[in-house]
């Protein structure tokens, strides 16, 4: 999948917003007073935040295509974008 049709099919992808601004398939997270993962930045050591978002990276992207309806592409570039802004950049 390019850019442009990722965009398409997850506009909530977009470069220009924050990944707590964003959700895929849904809003249960983002209509949470807190969302898990800002409990688990907390809880959890600088490294095994890293290791949580790199987990569930995998995860999605070995998923992808084989879950029908799923948006895992786009959960995996969620994770993606999450780990960048923790690592400012270095993943």
């Amino acid at each position: 999948m390019n850019y442009s049709q990722q965009l398409e099919l997850f506009p909530e992808t977009n470069p220009g917003t924050k990944p707590d601004d964003m959700q895929v398939s849904g809003s249960h997270y983002k209509d949470m007073g807190i969302q898990p993962w800002t409990v688990m930045q907390v809880v959890l050591t600088p490294e095994e935040f890293r290791g949580y978002l790199k987990g569930n990276i995998i995860k999605y992207a070995m998923r992808q295509g084989k879950k029908e309806g799923s948006h895992d592409a786009g959960k995996a570039y969620h994770y993606k974008h999450k780990l960048e802004e923790v690592t400012d950049g270095e993943v």
